[in-house]
Parts: structure tokens; C-alpha cells; sequence
């Protein structure tokens, strides 16, 4: 039995269920005219929200990465630094610490050679930028607080107005803010600092230029044979469902498992595009060119075989019937179709190994010109045996290379 003042329960029970507090609003007269309370423009019930806001709120921010960046490059970043700041005091007649010498070096090390060029221009522009800024600034209005913060100001505008690319835009005014703050505004400093930042992009350059300069090869390989496989494996799928009555199950589940071709094909194209940019610039271009040239031209092949794969399977979903196996046409197309599973994967093995001997794909008639008969299918089953037979021709020719 509740306790006085509580809930009451049933007769004949010994324990119930107490519902949650629950607050009542007062009577909100006045304010929304309801008179009640529980108007949904309450003031309570507005407050209510107000004070709940926060436990809503969701901060999206992650103090650890799930993955760290390659041990070489922690070490080459070091180095790049350590060089650079060396080389600017041997290099520099002056007490100032190289700190823009260590920055650039800090921030131009990349992935690849490419990038770390590129960023080395970026930041090395930015430099300059920010500290012919604030050398014009400290000579015409001197160094102190509110114009500091007036020329922060004004390089953020001025790299907005020019569209500057990220690197460049935010170090535009750090430069000119370490300028002004912790130097001084001569010709005599700035020149210093731009010479600086110029070393240790220049170190940062040199280093992962000279300490193993990465090759990015194996991920592009391995996604284009594993999309090759992949492809394979649907034309596979494609003659069982032509050959064995299926369920509408078993028919979705096709379709989706060749949707992930779409994916797959992507991953594939951004792995060949970074391995292309590991390549540039790097010594060890001319040793490694002649493979990727043998991904990309597989990756072409099965950029079109994906598009055939999957216009197979969804005319198999749109137009399937139990009696489809029953088609002489069609068992002769399935006889194709794992022929030219079978072919793709040689092709995928030759790639694979490209150093062991070719493997010539067996001597076979053309396919949909001789020897293949083709009998009057049912009504029903046309549309989708002329849509099977038109793309397996295309099929042939792409794994081929007619």
C-alpha cells in the first residue's frame, strides 16, 4: 500500500509502479491569456526547455584520434625541423630564435613529395605576405595592442577578398602577428623572417624528399583487384539466379551486393589518384611507373564492367520469372556469362603477377555471333534476353580489350 499522500494502489496488490514527478506548471494569466497552465506558449513550459537545452547538446570534438599518422613521417617531421632551425642559425647573423623556421618545417611536411611542395609554396607566400603587412603597418602606426589586433584583422579580409587557399589564408596573419608581437618592425627583421620561413620549407623539402619518400602503390593494386574479383563474382551470381529458380529474397539480395560495386569503384579511383600523386616528384617514379600504368589500364576496363554488372542484375530483378530457366537461349547465355567470369579473373590474376608469364585467354568464337543459337524466347522473357545478350557483348569486349 502507498504511503500517505503517494499514489494509490490497486486492491489486492502489493507494489506498484509510482510514475515520475512530474512538474505543473502555474497558472500563466497574463501572459498567453490560457489561464490554465498548460498552454503550448507557456511560460513554464518555455522555461522547462530552456533549462533542458543543455543536456541536449552534443559537443563533436575528440581530444584522440582512432588512427596516428605513420611513425616515418612523426620522424621525418622531426628531423625537418631540427634541420631547419640549425640551418637558420648557421645561415642567419642574428640572437632572434629561428621560431618561423620551425613552423614552416613543422607544417610543410606531407604524405608525399607533391603535397609537401606545394604546401612549402603556400606557406612560403603566406610568410611573406604577412610580413610585408605587418612591417607597413609597424612603421606607419607603431606596435601597439590595438593595431595588432586591426592587422590581424585586415590579413583575415584581405586572404577572404583574394580567395586564398586554407595554408595561405591562416598564415597570413600569424605572421603578421608574431611580427608585431615579439619582433621588431625593421627591414632589417622582416627580411630575416621571410628568409627563415624559406629554410625551413626548404629543409622540410629536402627531407622527405631524401628519407624514403612513400609509394603508395599496394592500397591502389589491391582495390582494383579486389573490384575485379568483386565483378567476377556478380557475373557468377548473375548465371545461378539464370540457372536455379530464386526467391524474391535471394533475387534483393543480389541487387544489393552489386550496389556495393559503386563504392568499391570509388575507393579504387581515389587509391589510383593518391598513388599517381606519390609518384610525382618522387626519385623512385620511373621503377614504379610501369605498374600503375597496368592498374589504371585494368581500372578502365572495369569502370564500364561495373556499369554492365549492375544493369544485368536489376534487368534480372525488373523481368524475373520461375520459368526463366527453361529458355534454351538463356542456359546458352549462362554459358557465356561464366566464361567471361572465368576470363576476368585471369585478367585479374596477370595483373596481380605481373613479373610470371601471360596467360593467353582461351580461343573462343566471338560471343552472340557464331556459334550461339538463339530460339524464339517466350513473350514474357524477350525484353530481358535481349537486354542480357546486348550486355554481355559488351561484357566480352571490355574483358578482351576489343
Amino acid at each position: 500500500m502507498a504511503s500517505a499522500g503517494g499514489p494509490r494502489c490497486p486492491a489486492g496488490t502489493k507494489s506498484c509502479s509510482v510514475p515520475a514527478p512530474t512538474t505543473t506548471c502555474p497558472s500563466t494569466q497574463g501572459f498567453n491569456g490560457a489561464g490554465t497552465g498548460t498552454g503550448p506558449t507557456s511560460l513554464c513550459i518555455r522555461l522547462a526547455h530552456a533549462f533542458d537545452y543543455p543536456r541536449q547538446v552534443r559537443i563533436n570534438t575528440r581530444l584522440r584520434s582512432t588512427s596516428r599518422i605513420p611513425l616515418l613521417q612523426a620522424v621525418k617531421t622531426s628531423v625537418a625541423v631540427a634541420l631547419g632551425w640549425i640551418l637558420s642559425q648557421l645561415l642567419l647573423d642574428t640572437e632572434q630564435l629561428p621560431v618561423f623556421a620551425a613552423i614552416a618545417a613543422l607544417l610543410v611536411v606531407q604524405p608525399n613529395i607533391n603535397q609537401t611542395l606545394g604546401r612549402a609554396v603556400e606557406r612560403s607566400l603566406g610568410v611573406i605576405g604577412g610580413v610585408i603587412i605587418a612591417y607597413g603597418v609597424g612603421v606607419a602606426f607603431g606596435q601597439s595592442s590595438w593595431v595588432v589586433l586591426l592587422a590581424i584583422v585586415f590579413c583575415i579580409m584581405l586572404a577572404w577578398a583574394l580567395r586564398l587557399a586554407p595554408s595561405s589564408a591562416s598564415q597570413i596573419p600569424i605572421s603578421a602577428m608574431l611580427l608585431l608581437t615579439i619582433g621588431t618592425a625593421t627591414a632589417e627583421y622582416a627580411r630575416d623572417r621571410i628568409v627563415e620561413t624559406i629554410i625551413g620549407a626548404a629543409a622540410a623539402l629536402l627531407v622527405n624528399a631524401l628519407i624514403v619518400p612513400p609509394v603508395l602503390l599496394r592500397p591502389a593494386h589491391a582495390a582494383v583487384i579486389r573490384l575485379a574479383y568483386e565483378i567476377a563474382d556478380t557475373l557468377d551470381r548473375i548465371v545461378d539466379a539464370l540457372r536455379f529458380p530464386q526467391k524474391a529474397s535471394q533475387i534483393e539480395e543480389m541487387m544489393i551486393k552489386v550496389r556495393l560495386l559503386r563504392p568499391m569503384l570509388a575507393k579504387a579511383d581515389q587509391a589510383l589518384k593518391q598513388a599517381e600523386e606519390s609518384l610525382t616528384l618522387n626519385p623512385r617514379h620511373a621503377v614504379n611507373r610501369r605498374l600503375l600504368d597496368i592498374d589504371e589500364e585494368l581500372f578502365a576496363r572495369l569502370t564500364s564492367l561495373v556499369a554492365r554488372a549492375i544493369g544485368m542484375t536489376r534487368s534480372l530483378r525488373d523481368h524475373y520469372d520461375h520459368s526463366l530457366h527453361l529458355e534454351p537461349t538463356v542456359l546458352a547465355i549462362t554459358v557465356e556469362l561464366s566464361r567471361a567470369a572465368h576470363d576476368l579473373r585471369l585478367l585479374a590474376e596477370q595483373v596481380d603477377h605481373p613479373g610470371v608469364q601471360q596467360v593467353s585467354l582461351p580461343q573462343e568464337p566471338p560471343t552472340l555471333t557464331a556459334p550461339l543459337i538463339i530460339a524464339t524466347p517466350h513473350p514474357q522473357h524477350w525484353i530481358l534476353i535481349g537486354s542480357l545478350m546486348e550486355d554481355l557483348r559488351r561484357v566480352r569486349e571490355e574483358i578482351k580489350g576489343e
